[in-house]
């Protein structure tokens, strides 16, 4: 149970973050809040904001919360039994099958002056473990630690043996002089830089208490980044150009009152700049930064007043950009009460901000007392959608390989570079001219550090030519032709490949698969165990990743090919910590078809068997029966494989292309893939539609993929 101290700890960051460091674990996890606590902008008192947040972006069991109406009629009638009785029925309802559950206590406000005597109560029927969740605020360390152990004397102190730890949130937090968290994001980036305590100090200062820290967060502006179309629902803006508005992130608040020289260091990305709409100046000095590839979060417009069209068609271009605009009717003084009331909770909705903040804070959450809490349990474990992630990007630290990104120039790219420095998934080489990459870096608030090597193209390419002509004489290749040949990044990023100064490649996002796999193909060609490449998508479901081969390569491929198909996929599957079991797919489950297809899906799993006697693989077997265990009942009950399927190997890519696509997009799933097998060296394809996310997770598999190379003798 995550019992708050004070308000303003940021408790259901924490409990999204514990939940995610959880799931991580494979642990299967339901949630409980025994009493609705309503938050900013609820309508109801019968959900709470962090069950609001689970509801829309998991399918994780929740159970239903007591309201606050009843809860306060039942202690206002001094009958707290029958309160407790009620939660602990709704709790064994809704837990019953979960190894950990985790149970958020109430905020101790004005309105609620009993939470803190409720939660211990509530605690003790429970008999759950107890785990505080405190900020520092104003605290320096030794000061942090007395106000921890005080309030553990508030629920049984050292005598009472749950009590567990403590979970400190927002270490370094910008805060007012009353010790709370500022919630004014001008405020925040005017805050001078003081020095302030690391995580390594706080932690020290514990070790003589016996109170032990089971997380400490560091506070990170991202975490309250909030969408441009919140901060334009709360000011009941009008909309004069859309543009990004749902995606751009305020990252500050920018009062423009002062010239235009004085004004251009706060034109940054991120940025909500707030002028008078009679400020043509400001105007068109915040489009032009727009212009400029600037991603400004957007421009708010005071007073009511309308944009005269002559400067409503000097802007357009830079509202082409995604430059979202609105306006309010009240003057800059009162926007800017306005924007002082403005919420920096989460929204259920915002699914990219809800993403970040339960993996940030799921990072910084103690393993081994996350390891501990499903202890003795002896439930085969479901690799999960956050589990598989999150195992991805440690293997990739693991494998500290270095990836090649031709693309070096392109927006997305940058950024996920940036991100896998940060979280050394892997080192990133971006290949393109050093002052654009940093110019566009720069434009979008991207610091390019550690991590993250610039090579500039014609300053490399003549090594490389000598070399391509030797791997590609015997198909015409000169000197001449070499060096055209190398303008192309792509071919230039797979010289670098062959000669080992990096270990993968990955591209996609500007250029076709062709244009991406076919250089890999003539140069660096297939590992010596396969005779040919093909791919598989890992498919992230609610509760389990499913692998889907091949997808994207093979449009037709025989017995032989789908045989071998299904032997790298199964491999793949294993290497990613997925269980194989091959499903080979087909229209037709066990003898009952006849045909052709039918025929080769039969023959590619006996040959499959016969090379691989190890692997658990069953065909052909229908959709249905391979991942519906009462289908598989009825249609293959001796199969080892129908009902759990982990890996579906479909006969031709019409097929394969077709079904992922369509689970993908009607059960509005995430898959990651494609990723290529089969070749020596590690090369994997982007969708030129892909996400920054999706380019790290790909850097993430390249990476593990070189590791198993080397470990293969591949390398």
């Amino acid at each position: 149970m995550l019992i708050p101290i004070g308000s303003g700890v940021g408790l259901t960051s924490v409990s999204l973050g514990v939940l995610r460091a959880m799931e991580r674990k494979g642990v299967r996890v339901s949630f409980f809040k025994p009493i609705a606590q309503p938050h900013h902008g609820s309508d109801t008192d019968v959900t709470d904001l962090t069950t609001e947040i689970i509801h829309a972006n998991s399918d994780m069991k929740v159970a239903e919360s007591m309201s606050m109406h009843e809860a306060e009629n039942l202690l206002r009638s001094d009958q707290e039994d029958v309160l407790l009785e009620e939660v602990l029925a709704r709790f064994t309802r809704a837990t019953k099958d979960a190894e950990v559950a985790l149970v958020e206590g109430l905020v101790t406000t004005r309105n609620h002056p009993f939470a803190n005597q409720i939660n211990y109560e509530i605690a003790k029927t429970l008999d759950a473990e107890i785990v505080f969740v405190t900020t520092p605020g104003t605290d320096n360390p030794a000061q942090l630690k007395e106000r921890i152990e005080f309030a553990c004397t508030n629920f049984g102190g050292s005598k009472n043996g749950n009590i567990s730890g403590v979970i400190i949130n927002k270490l370094n937090a910008p805060v007012d002089d009353a010790g709370r968290t500022r919630p004014d994001l001008s405020e925040i980036f005017d805050d001078a830089d003081a020095a302030r305590p690391t995580n390594v100090e706080v932690m020290q200062i514990f070790n003589s208490s016996p109170i032990r820290v089971l997380g400490c967060v560091p506070w990170k502006i991202d975490l309250i980044a909030t969408r441009a179309s919140d901060m334009a629902k709360h000011l009941n803006a009008t909309i004069i150009n859309e543009g990004e508005i749902q995606t751009r992130r305020i990252k500050s608040i920018t009062f423009c009152a002062r010239s235009i020289p004085n004004m251009v260091e706060h034109f940054r990305p991120g940025s909500l700049l707030v002028t008078s709409a009679d400020r043509p100046d400001v105007i068109v000095a915040a489009c032009l930064a727009a212009m400029n590839g600037v991603e400004i979060g957007a421009l708010l417009l005071t007073g009511g007043y309308a944009i005269p069209d002559q400067l409503k068609a000097l802007c357009d271009r830079a509202f082409e950009t995604g430059l979202p605009v609105f306006t309010t009717a009240g003057n800059t003084w009162q926007t800017s009460l306005n924007l002082q009331s403005f919420s920096l909770e989460v929204p259920a909705d915002d699914k990219e901000r809800v993403e970040f903040v339960n993996d940030y804070v799921a990072s910084h959450i103690d393993g081994n007392w996350i390891e501990s809490l499903s202890e003795g349990s002896n439930r085969e474990r479901r690799l999960s959608p956050p589990a598989f992630r999150y195992q991805l990007t440690e293997l990739a630290r693991q494998a500290a390989k270095r990836i090649v990104l031709p693309e070096g120039d392109e927006p997305r790219t940058i950024k996920a570079a940036a991100i896998c420095a940060e979280r050394k998934i892997a080192e990133c080489v971006l290949l393109g001219n050093p002052e654009e990459i940093k110019r566009v870096a720069e434009q979008q608030g991207v610091t390019l550090g550690a991590g993250v090597e610039i090579i500039d193209p014609a300053k490399v390419r003549d090594k490389y030519v000598a070399r391509l002509v030797e791997l590609r004489k015997s198909k015409g290749m000169t000197e001449v032709i070499a060096q055209e040949h190398l303008e192309d990044t792509v071919v230039l990023g797979t010289m670098m490949l062959e000669a080992n100064e990096v270990q993968g490649l990955v591209s996609g996002a500007v250029h076709t698969t062709a244009n991406t796999i076919r250089p890999p193909l003539q140069i660096i060609k297939t590992a010596p165990n396969a005779s040919l490449v093909s791919s598989v998508f890992f498919m992230l479901l609610p509760e389990q990743v499913l692998v889907y081969g091949d997808c994207a390569i093979n449009p037709d491929p025989n017995a032989e090919q789908l045989a071998e198909i299904a032997i790298q996929s199964a491999d793949s599957a294993a290497a990613f910590g997925i269980e194989p079991r091959v499903a080979m797919i087909s229209y037709s489950t066990g003898s009952s078809g006849k045909g052709a297809d039918v025929d080769k899906v039969r023959e590619a799993t006996r040959i499959a068997k016969e090379k691989r006697p190890d692997l658990v693989i069953d065909g052909p077997l229908q959709y249905d029966a391979a991942i519906m265990e009462n289908v598989a009942k009825s249609k293959a009950p001796d199969s080892p494989v129908a009902g759990k399927a982990t890996v579906f190997v479909f006969p031709d890519l019409n097929t394969g292309n077709t079904t992922y696509k369509a689970v993908q997009r009607s059960a509005e799933l995430v898959s990651i893939g494609p990723m290529l097998q089969g070749m020596r060296k590690p090369v994997n394809d982007l969708s030129r539609g892909a996400l920054v996310d999706d380019i790290v997770y790909t850097v993430a598999l390249t990476a593990i993929q070189a590791k198993q190379a080397e470990d293969n003798g591949q390398a």
